[in-house]
């Protein structure tokens, strides 16, 4: 009876890290896409949870036409037009950072250089932009009322949402001074004065016949927001709380306050990447400069950094996606 004898068979060792590349990836290269793969996980949730949201609150979700609506020294409503050039420079940055890997498989120094410049002034002026966008989001355009009840209400004219400044007649509130702590003994910060008191905008409300309350309730048929008759508009406004102005996540004049919640987080966490992406591309910029990659005899700095790059504009793709399109 012959006995089964087992032979030793070669022991595998497992991949530390060292020469051995796995589908043809070095060991950086291997960790930059686990990063990506788990980073684009988080923000699959974020984009979940903004999506679900929005569903919920569908009836009350502002209208990204008539939110973005403004363009940096010109006069106007032009909605998405911003957005749209802020996209078109980030994707175009995107190009750069292509023609600066493919520049340093060649080792093509000078190339490299000048396409990571370029790469960095887009990512600079699409954060520019970005920050922008904020200061004029918070600010708002037209102001607005909120009730007892939580409710947004609007002003418009002839079907047109128009501003508090356009119909509020009477002193404005912001020539009281703030409680600053300049200007006490005891400082305590406490709530911005808004620029027209709750009895102005009603009293300006019921002197002008032409004007109506738009309500933040939308009419899915139509895409609109409802219009109230005179008689309903004074009944709504006469549970006005507050008079708001701008967005902040306590209140928000374009409808539900979530959508600034959104905004705030989802946009500056992509704001952030593409900071972050920024000072990483400057300091290899420099490297570029100083030669340190061509000592070593590779770009591969550039090539990690790029697959970085183009992450952080494939998902602006899909936040501009679900905040401004959909």
């Amino acid at each position: 009876m012959e006995a089964n004898i087992a032979v030793p068979t070669e022991k595998k060792e497992t991949w530390d890290g060292g020469n051995a590349r796995p589908f043809g990836a070095s060991y950086g290269k291997m960790m930059m896409w686990f990063f990506i793969v788990s980073d684009a996980l988080t923000f699959t949730g974020f984009l979940a949870a903004y999506g679900l949201t929005r569903f919920k609150f569908i009836d009350s979700w502002p209208i990204a036409d008539e939110v973005f609506t403004h363009v940096p020294f010109v006069h106007g409503e032009f909605p998405m037009i911003y957005v749209a050039i802020m996209t078109f420079i980030l994707i175009f940055s995107s190009v750069t950072m292509v023609l600066a890997v493919d520049a340093g498989h060649q080792m093509k120094k000078n190339k490299v250089a000048w396409y990571m410049f370029a790469t960095i002034i887009g990512g600079i002026i699409f954060v520019g932009s970005q920050a922008w966008e904020w200061n004029t989001f918070i600010k708002g355009s037209y102001g607005a009322v909120k009730t007892t009840e939580g409710k947004v209400l609007q002003f418009v004219k002839d079907g047109k949402q128009i501003a508090l400044a356009d119909f509020v007649t009477g002193p404005k509130t912001d020539a009281i001074e703030e409680h600053s702590r300049k200007n006490g003994l005891w400082f305590q910060s406490g709530e911005p004065v808004a620029t027209y008191s709750v009895a102005q905008v009603i009293n300006a409300y019921n002197a002008n016949p032409q004007i109506q309350v738009r309500t933040e309730l939308m009419d899915l048929e139509r895409k609109q927001k409802t219009i109230l008759s005179r008689e309903e508009g004074s009944i709504q406004l006469a549970k006005t709380k507050m008079v708001v102005e701008g967005a902040n996540l306590k209140a928000n004049e374009y409808g539900n306050t979530v959508f600034a919640d959104f905004f705030f987080f989802i946009t500056g966490f992509h704001g952030f990447h593409v900071l972050s992406g920024i000072i990483i591309n400057i300091i290899i910029f420099f490297n570029v400069i100083l030669g340190t990659y061509e000592k070593r005899g590779h770009y591969e700095m550039v090539e990690k950094v790029g697959l970085y790059w183009h992450f952080v504009d494939l998902v602006w793709v899909f936040v501009f996606t679900f905040f401004y399109l959909v």
